[in-house]
């Protein structure tokens, strides 16, 4: 499951998804895979981020000058290609071996809570925000493993940046994504306003899975695995 609560509208949308995708666990124990190694994990120069390439610097001076504030100047911001609203409906990440017809509609319940794909195989988009190719950052969640293997995301941590990620939407459009950094986190430590806010100036991706050790006791990963991407076509 997906475990959060709004703040803000879409900005604070989804801050405990920490606890992401991590309904197989009890599964994977009963079945006796708790001694399996685990998914690849980002490799440790890619490990750690502060923020995706688009996100909004913080003002060093919350008391700028008289003449920083007489004649502001506007930033220069380059939107890149944008897209019209379209509905994904198929997913291809040749470098790790991903490919999905199907990726079905998430929705945050009225707990604040967004349920994972009920299909390991199948990757899910979260319809409150913008769908792939749309300014801001379009998310797609997948399972890491489930009762009988690896899912559909297992090999997420493989990706490196410069990857390239294509999704082909429903008005037939297909938009390209390059990957441009995979990070790992605690899901105690998820990274809410990098993923979910509204802090880019271009259409970007992200895709989220577990990763990290196992926890028997609570049947869980202990991380999550997030790619960051931007549209590039």
């Amino acid at each position: 499951m997906f475990a959060t609560r709004t703040r803000g509208g879409r900005r604070g949308i989804l801050a405990a998804a920490a606890v992401a995708l991590a309904l197989v666990g009890v599964l994977l124990v009963v079945l006796g895979l708790r001694g399996h190694a685990g998914p690849p994990q980002p490799a440790p120069q890619r490990a750690a981020i502060s923020a995706p390439l688009s996100a909004a610097a913080p003002t060093s001076d919350p008391t700028p000058s008289p003449a920083a504030t007489s004649e502001p100047t506007a930033p220069t911001v380059d939107l890149g290609t944008i897209l019209p609203a379209s509905v994904p409906v198929t997913l291809d990440i040749p470098i790790i071996g991903v490919h999905s017809t199907m990726l079905v509609p998430l929705n945050v319940g009225a707990d604040g809570v967004l349920a994972a794909p009920t299909d390991f195989a199948s990757p899910g988009w979260y319809e409150g925000g913008p769908t792939p190719g749309q300014l801001g950052p379009a998310i797609i969640a997948g399972h890491v493993d489930g009762p009988t293997g690896p899912a559909i995301f297992y090999r997420l941590g493989q990706l490196t940046p410069g990857a390239q990620v294509t999704i082909t939407r429903q008005d037939s459009s297909v938009a390209t994504f390059t990957i441009d950094t995979v990070a790992s986190y605690a899901k105690s430590e998820f990274p809410t306003d990098l993923v979910y806010g509204n802090t880019t100036n271009r259409a970007e991706l992200r895709l989220i899975t577990c990763g990290g050790a196992f926890d028997h006791k609570t049947g869980h990963y202990v991380d999550n695995i997030i790619a960051f991407g931007h549209l590039s076509t």
